[in-house]
């Protein structure tokens, strides 16, 4: 290597991206192996700047309490509810590592990051009543759904949801689910405290304005980065034995400079976020909940319209949303040339193939776009009828760059949730795509950990470790009642979150 190519920093580890999964993947690797070096490439100023930041994402603890489309209708009537069970058992999961992390003094006191705010999912119509009657019926026979509540009650539902109901036309049949269980989550704050709980290691180094150009696998077996310092202009290089991409949209094309074979074939679909956001605080204060609808027909799971209390920086807020928009960006601060430079000849055809079966999204995104503050204010009004316009306003959310795939059948696939693309011989690893992701970070970062440490996660001593620090790990909540009961019963009280008279916890809120 060339004098001018000298390297910066040698690591056992190196992560790009300084989100929440980076963050979580960093601190359960230096719980289980305190040994190792890690370095931390971020190309912003902070960390938690991009899709982590409280306003670029839902900030919904999403555990499926609310949200419909983790439970599809069937042709026959009956409900899907594995997706469901699923993302409910690992958002537990992640409330268990950060209940370990936060009692024992690693990060901030929970209350800085984790709220409790009850989820309800809301309806109207006689369909999408009945729709809703079968679900909580399909989900109520699993404890991790044991305390969900149906009502379509006029009265009931006006006291759990006053705005919802105030000035609502009575001949409309409605119906609401509720889970006092339900959290708000910032996941800036999370992901800030868990970097300066790695920071506080001499071994691990984070260098911000950092942006990573190129990586190569070099003869001696070590990954070899390029970045550009943003700040210094000057070329710098880095060195691992792994190397996790969690770059939110700036994975994709990362993942495909790596050149590993796992890689051929992805693509990604970049959408735009925006929020209404509440500026009148007599309007904010009588609302506290995540309330949750159904998406209109031939719309796309991103969809989902919310009416979301939410806590950032210690203080309420009020945000409708989101709406859609198209854009060739992959990251918020990104470039408009995102999208045309993550073309390469394996994924042009899955990438075309995805676009001609999503017509309708297409479709869907540029009416989101050309939507005026009233369109938007009219669809706040099916969820809050006496809304005024002037009391709300338009904020930009972060970029999600959705994931494509080769299918043999139809060519590409355009996926909705998160994929994990590791190196065969687990040197590398990658996140691809969006939601429900920060909130089920802890399981996606220790499918990394299976993937890329098969050898240490088959070890007793890293099983012991993670039993410390996810006390259900191994186990199902969903097969065993009293893991699901045990689990909650600890986080509550960890996270001084609210409980019900089931657990015998009671609530600091």
């Amino acid at each position: 290597m060339k004098e001018k190519d000298t390297v910066r920093t040698k690591s056992d580890v190196i992560l790009i991206g300084a989100g929440i999964m980076s963050a979580t993947l960093g601190v359960l690797l230096k719980e289980l192996a305190p040994h190792l070096t890690i370095t931390v490439l971020e190309r912003l100023d902070a960390a938690a700047r991009e899709s982590s930041n409280a306003w670029n994402n839902a900030g919904t603890g999403h555990s499926a309490f609310c949200e419909l489309n983790y439970t599809i209708e069937n042709e026959d009537g009956s409900i899907q509810t594995k997706k469901a069970l699923q993302i409910a058992e690992w958002f537990e999961i992640s409330k268990e590592f950060w209940g370990y992390l936060s009692g024992t003094k690693r990060i901030l006191d929970a209350d800085e990051f984790i709220h409790s705010i009850p989820h309800y999912s809301f309806v109207w119509g006689e369909e999408n009543v009945s729709f809703l009657k079968k679900r909580y019926e399909a989900l109520k026979k699993y404890q991790l759904f044991k305390d969900l509540i149906y009502s379509d009650d006029t009265k009931t539902l006006t006291e759990w949801l006053p705005l919802v109901m105030s000035g609502r036309d009575s001949s409309e049949p409605v119906a609401a689910t509720k889970m006092e269980l339900g959290t708000d989550v910032n996941f800036g704050t999370l992901t800030r405290a868990m970097f300066r709980y790695l920071e506080s290691f001499p071994d691990v180094h984070v260098h911000y304005f950092e942006d990573v150009k190129d990586l190569e696998r070099s003869e001696n077996g070590l990954w070899h980065l390029t970045s550009n310092n943003i700040q210094t202009h000057e070329k710098e290089h880095h060195e691992a034995k792994f190397v996790f991409i969690g770059a939110g949209g700036g994975s994709l094309p990362l993942l495909e400079k790596s050149d590993i074979p796992e890689a051929s074939g992805f693509g990604g679909f970049p959408v735009s976020g925006q929020w209404l956001r509440c500026r009148n605080r007599d309007v904010i204060k009588q609302h506290f909940a995540k309330v949750y609808g159904k998406a209109n027909v031939g719309s796309p799971p991103m969809s989902v319209p919310h009416l979301d209390t939410r806590i950032i920086e210690g203080k309420k807020e009020l945000l409708f949303g989101p709406f859609a928009g198209f854009t060739t960006k992959f990251l918020k601060r990104g470039s408009y040339l995102d999208l045309v430079k993550s073309l390469e000849f394996d994924n042009i055809f899955p990438m075309l193939s995805a676009g001609m079966h999503n017509l309708p999204l297409t479709k869907y995104l540029i009416g989101q776009a050309i939507q005026s503050h009233e369109d938007r204010i009219d669809a706040l009004r099916e969820y809050f009828p006496e809304v005024k316009s002037e009391d709300w306003e338009l904020v930009i959310a972060g970029q999600r760059v959705q994931v494509i795939k080769k299918d043999e059948e139809e060519g590409g696939v355009l996926e909705f949730g998160t994929e994990v693309v590791s190196a065969k011989d687990g040197s590398l690893a990658a996140l691809l795509g969006a939601s429900p992701g920060a909130s089920t970070s802890v399981s996606i970062m220790l499918e990394v950990l299976a993937d890329c440490f098969p050898k240490e996660m088959s070890s007793n001593e890293w099983k012991s470790k993670l039993k410390m620090m996810i006390p259900s790990f191994g186990e199902s909540m969903k097969d065993n009642p009293e893991v699901c009961l045990v689990s909650r019963r600890n986080t509550a009280e960890l996270l001084e979150l609210n409980q019900t008279e089931k657990t015998n916890v009671g609530s600091k809120r």
